[in-house]
This record gives structure tokens, sequence and C-alpha cells, in this order.
């Protein structure tokens, strides 16, 4: 890794590189927001950014504490009630993208935020839980995802599932009937992960410039899948940089 950038900001910039001008983004708070915010910023001016509280089109002028900060709603096209914001804008599936945040991931995308232990009752650590996000993962066009790597984020298989990915495998969400497409992208520190087409097991597909396919496979709790074609993200660019040390500097 260059002593240009972080990981962090080179998760952060290609994170927010995955989102496009004129879409809407479902954000969640942390990392998801951050990539958000960024991507509108850089090169995603129409990008239109709703958070769970209600607000619609925020242009936050610095990193929003949570979803009910108030720079949120002064900086908002609209704030609406939050159960409208999920029975008229989520669930009708007329929100692009939902950004979203883990404590634990598994290699088919699904979720956990709820308990780390086995006993849900008892268990080794109570999450914050899940908030609007099962509905994000099922209802939004399509799910990113952003967090850190390593084997305890990302294991075998979750030990609660918060938030529906792929379930078992290809096929599972149609099973039940859920309307979006779930993860379809997977930002870490180290790389990109995308769903196999014949599987939907996570597959990386680029590495981070200066990462070590090894590490990778080593901060992976499951048999790691590589795409034939793996790739080097390209590295973040100085104005990427420029704007993300800005926004990071206002939120201080």
């Amino acid at each position: 890794m260059s002593a240009d950038y972080t990981a962090d900001e080179m998760m952060s910039v290609a994170a927010a590189r995955a989102l496009g001008d004129g879409m809407s983004c479902f954000v969640g708070i942390g990392l998801p927001s951050k990539a958000a915010n960024l991507a509108r910023r850089a090169h995603a001016p129409n990008l239109t950014l709703i958070y769970e509280s209600g607000c619609l089109g925020a242009k936050p002028s610095r990193l929003p504490l949570s979803i009910g900060d108030g720079e949120l709603a002064d900086t908002a096209d609209a704030v609406i009630s939050v159960p409208e914001v999920f029975n008229y804008w989520l669930q009708p599936g007329r929100i692009d993208v939902g950004f979203l945040g883990a404590a634990q991931l598994d290699k088919f995308g699904n979720i956990n935020t709820t308990v780390i232990g086995s006993d849900y009752h008892d268990p080794k650590v109570r999450l914050p839980g899940a908030g609007g996000a099962p509905e994000i993962a099922a209802s939004c066009g399509e799910v990113f995802i952003v967090l850190r790597q390593n084997p305890r984020a990302f294991v075998e298989k979750v030990d609660f599932v918060t938030s529906f990915g792929h379930g078992t495998g290809k096929g599972d969400r149609e099973e039940l009937g859920l309307p979006g497409r779930g993860p379809t992208l997977v930002v870490t520190d180290l790389g990109l992960l995308r769903p196999d087409p014949e599987t939907a097991e996570l597959t990386l597909t680029e590495l981070h410039p200066g990462v070590e396919l090894d590490r990778v496979v080593a901060a992976t709790g499951w048999k790691l899948k590589v795409a034939d074609d793996l790739k080097i993200t390209p590295a973040p660019t100085e104005q990427e940089l420029t704007v993300l040390r800005d926004l990071e500097k206002a939120s201080a």
C-alpha cells in the first residue's frame, strides 16, 4: 500500500465509485455514509441520499453522527415520516441501492448485526440490532456492503441472519419472493467481492493496490473463491483523496 493513502481511504474511495450520478441510495451510518457522501461530492452530484429517519435528498456538510443528526434534516430536500420512507419509497422498490455495513458477513452475503455467539438469549456480544437493514436488504434494487476484512467479520456462516443476502445460494431470494437483487458488491480494505453468477457465492474480483492475495485469503473465514480475471483496483486519485479528507476534516 502506498504511503500516499491508507487502507481505509482506499476502501472509502472504492465504495464511493460504485455509486453513479442520478442514483438513489439508502444510506447506513458509518462507512456507508462516508462513501455515499464522498460519491456525492466527488463525481455524483445528483446522487440522492436517503436516510432511515425520513430525510430525502440530504446534503450534509459533514458526516452525520446518527440517522437522527439534525444536519440531515437541515440539508434535506424533504423530511417525511419513517413509515412513509419504508411503505412508499423502500418496499415498492423505488430506491436503487442500499448501502450497508455489517458485524459479520458470510460467503452468501448474509449480514449479522444482532448477536455474536450461538445462543441468542445469552450471546457473547449483543450488537445494535437490525434497524431498517432487513428491509433495505430485501427491497432495494441492489445492496452494496462495506466493512473491513478479517476472519472475525468474514465467517463461513453468520451467527444470526439479521439481513438476508443470498441465503444458501442462488435462487433463495426468488423462493422467498424478495424483490431486490440482494448484495451485488462487497467493498473491503483489501479488495472487492461480487457474487458468482451461478452460485451467488462471494468471489474476489479485485485486489487493492499493494495487497497480496494470500493476505485476503487469510482474512476470510471460508475457502475464498478468486476470479480467473482478478483485477487491481485503480488507486485513489488526488481529487478523490482531497474531497475525502476535507469531508473528514469537517466532521472532526
